[in-house]
């Protein structure tokens, strides 16, 4: 099956955009980016350029994907979740050198609506992020985090890993 678009949207041209994938109304879709098979991409979304998105996931509406983020397989990222690749946020200052770290999200992890993933950081394989969330530091597989900033708060239960 064909890919399935919106209304009002900017896709790149190179774009690739896998089989049975959904997109959602008014949303943008930059250069180099590569979105899996199978994925809901929810309206108001912006994926900067040169993200890879594997299959099976769903980033619901209003979250916005900065340049160069990875998100594995089976991943749900809720609404407005926020991303983000300069750490010393180096706009017109040229004494320092950007050096881009964006997030990665590794397969089947969730990231609650709300949540702000600071540069560099890496939501492990399974692990849930509760809503609301500023993540600043790596999130082990399989564990739970929550707060402002993101705190270890249990592990994810046995019968919720895939």
């Amino acid at each position: 099956m064909a890919l399935t678009s919106g209304q009002h949207c900017v896709i790149a041209d190179d774009a690739e955009i896998g089989d049975d994938t959904r997109i959602g109304n008014f949303v943008l879709i930059r250069d180099r980016t590569m979105i899996g098979r199978n994925c809901v991409i929810g309206s108001y979304v912006d994926i900067e350029g040169e993200v890879r998105i594997g299959h099976f996931v769903s980033l619901q509406s209003r979250c916005y994907i900065t340049r160069g983020v990875i998100i594995e397989d089976e991943v749900f990222c809720g609404p407005g979740i926020l991303t983000m690749n300069d750490k010393r946020i180096a706009h017109r200052r040229p004494s320092l050198t950007f050096d881009r770290r964006a997030p990665r999200i590794l397969r089947a992890a969730r990231v609650g609506g709300g949540s702000v993933l600071c540069p560099g950081v890496t939501i492990g394989e399974n692990a849930l992020v509760g809503a609301g969330s500023v993540v600043t530091r790596d999130v082990p597989d399989g564990t739970i985090v929550a707060g402002n900033p993101a705190v270890k708060i249990g592990d994810v239960p046995a019968d919720q890993i895939i």
